[in-house]
């Protein structure tokens, strides 16, 4: 029998946003080159970058007005259901998210307008959530 797992989140202060580029475009040294939370991914259709919002230059297709929820880890590969028991009631609750991955955690980001709410929805389902000022 397994049990949703009770997780400690933190909502960092950073606005974000998600950009597309194509791939036949240079590697995004700008978003490496922001303070705060940056991940790539390069897939044979695009590159996926999150940044912050005042690191993206004009002109690039991006959808900004994100924050991220950073799941306290680092957690172990062989964990089930950690995105589950925050993608589930953030559904629940009509907040659509965008999930990250790294080696050592999991990272949820839902829109700015929604960060409040969401963090009370985590909260209700019994994770720990911290937020930061935004």
């Amino acid at each position: 029998m397994s049990s949703t797992p009770h997780l400690d989140l933190t909502l960092l202060e950073d606005r974000l946003s998600v950009c597309r580029l194509a791939t036949t475009e240079d590697p995004p040294l700008w978003a490496l080159a922001a303070s705060g939370f940056c991940s790539l991914t390069r897939t044979a259709d695009e590159w996926s970058v999150v940044c912050r919002e005042d690191a993206v230059p004009g002109g690039v297709q991006c959808e900004p007005g994100w924050r991220i929820f950073q799941v306290a880890g680092p957690l172990e590969f062989s964990l089930a259901g950690i995105l589950a028991s925050i993608a589930g009631p953030l559904a629940d609750a009509g907040v659509s998210i965008f999930a990250l991955s790294t080696y050592d955690t999991d990272y949820v980001m839902v829109k700015a307008r929604n960060a409040a709410a969401a963090a009370r929805v985590l909260a209700g389902a019994g994770h720990c959530v911290r937020v930061t000022p935004d």
